[in-house]
């Protein structure tokens, strides 16, 4: 039976999609092993998946909610954000599918001119529109109202039409095979033909995306060009994205204190 402060603990995951061992801590006036405990037991109980120094709310079918994933690495997002703008350069044509990760690398491309972006997100059309030096074209289909994305066939229809330099995509998770993976096959469809109607596929994706699953296969990461994350945690990934040629740019240091470590202090 969960003791009241699990499912406390479940509460705030729920709202923010991730906790963390300090805040919970600090939040329960309890020390962090009492708190390291709780997330173990909640995360043999499949309720959440243990990360560095906190935990996720775990769900193989359902995403986490819109808001909460803009919280969930908004630093490292930046920061990938960033790191795909220096990539593209000005008067481009590029895809930017949906995805919290994908909507940094918009922010990050709002200085660059004679870009012309063609999206199925409507927070990057939004973000975008008051930039004049960029042409924005946005896709037609179903919209989904929990995030703004556009999906169903006659996005992919639309997204058919076109033939760019560069494709950035997000995924929900990243399997141990390589395997790329989403939660909503209506949006798969519109990824897998984004991909397959650009010159260079930039994959944006953090590196709690290691840690997650999702029912529905996008593609492979052996199909992107580029890989840009906070860091890749998996070696057998490394070795995947080396035998396929793909490059691949970490933004960010991986965790220096390993959490059996800290379980031990």
């Amino acid at each position: 039976m969960l003791i009241a402060r699990h499912n406390a603990i479940l509460e705030i995951a729920r709202q923010t999609g991730r906790v963390t061992v300090e805040d919970l801590a600090k939040r329960f006036d309890v020390s962090p092993q009492t708190i390291r405990k709780d997330l173990n037991e909640l995360c043999e109980r499949k309720l959440l998946a243990r990360t560095h120094g906190g935990a996720l709310l775990s769900s193989g079918t359902e995403n986490v909610g819109y808001e909460a994933r803009r919280i969930i690495s908004s630093t490292e997002k930046a920061d990938i954000g960033a790191a795909i703008a220096a990539l593209i350069p000005d008067n481009a044509s590029l895809f930017i599918n949906i995805g919290t990760t994908t909507e940094a690398a918009a922010q990050a491309l709002l200085q660059h001119r004679g870009l012309m972006v063609i999206t199925n997100n409507i927070n990057v059309a939004a973000l975008m529109r008051g930039y004049s030096q960029n042409e924005v074209v946005i896709a037609g289909g179903v919209l989904r109202h929990a995030d703004g994305g556009i999906v169903g066939e006659a996005a992919v229809e639309f997204m058919r039409q076109f033939k760019v330099d560069f494709a950035i995509v997000g995924a929900s998770a990243i399997d141990p095979d390589g395997s790329l993976l989403d939660y909503d096959y209506r949006e798969v469809r519109v990824t897998q033909t984004i991909m397959e109607n650009a010159r260079h596929v930039i994959l944006a994706a953090d590196s709690t995306k290691f840690e997650r699953t999702a029912p529905v296969r996008v593609g492979h990461i052996s199909q992107v060009n580029t890989f840009v994350t906070d860091h890749c945690p998996s070696e057998k990934i490394r070795q995947i994205g080396c035998d396929a040629g793909l490059t691949m740019i970490e933004t960010g240091a991986p965790p220096s204190v390993p959490e059996e470590a800290q379980d031990d202090q």
